[in-house]
């Protein structure tokens, strides 16, 4: 696969099973996470690896922090176990005069988006979510995220269940404007 098809190729994969990526493709995972575009060198990130029994830990803070519904806590339980290993991407702001954390967050979630290409490159599938958990503030201090820092994804990790068909690309023609 060229650099180019897996640009154009990467997709979310939402069904994941072992294996998860072993150490010397998790330890290229997070390199690449590392090779994002960073002004001022300030790496305003922090990764956390959950995998074993972290993902059960992972599976308690949630239902703890959740206000949900009891229905909605089994759902909440199941979730860290989507994937066999989870790297959760937060911020780690640092004060700079000509780098507002706005293009810090931005650089986190690039992070993220390395990762998964990295990990699709790699032969695994990646899913990148959120949802409201990610802004739950008990959640963020059960993962040490501190002061006015952020969750920015959860990326699951894992194999494909199943070989997924390729979706159609999505035109761009509707979302570019030209200056000549």
């Amino acid at each position: 696969m060229t650099s180019i098809e897996l640009l154009l190729q990467r997709q979310s994969t939402p069904l994941l099973t072992t294996p998860a990526p072993n150490h010397h493709d998790l330890e290229t995972i997070l390199a690449a996470g590392m090779r994002v575009p960073d002004h001022a060198c300030l790496q305003p990130w922090h990764f956390t690896v959950v995998t074993g029994n972290g993902l059960q830990r992972l599976s308690d803070l949630l239902v703890q922090s959740s206000d949900s519904q009891s229905a909605n806590l089994e759902k909440i339980a199941k979730m860290p176990f989507r994937a066999p290993m989870i790297i959760v991407v937060t911020t780690e702001f640092v004060q700079h005069d000509k780098v507002p954390s706005q293009e810090q967050l931005i650089t986190a979630g690039c992070c993220a988006h390395a990762m998964q290409m990295a990990a699709f490159a790699l032969g695994y599938g990646a899913m990148w979510r959120t949802g409201e958990l990610a802004y739950n503030t008990k959640v963020k201090q059960g993962l040490v995220v501190k002061g006015h820092n952020e969750i920015v994804g959860f990326l699951y990790i894992g194999t494909p269940c199943r070989e997924q068909v390729l979706k159609a690309p999505k035109s761009f023609e509707n979302k570019v404007s030209y200056w000549q």
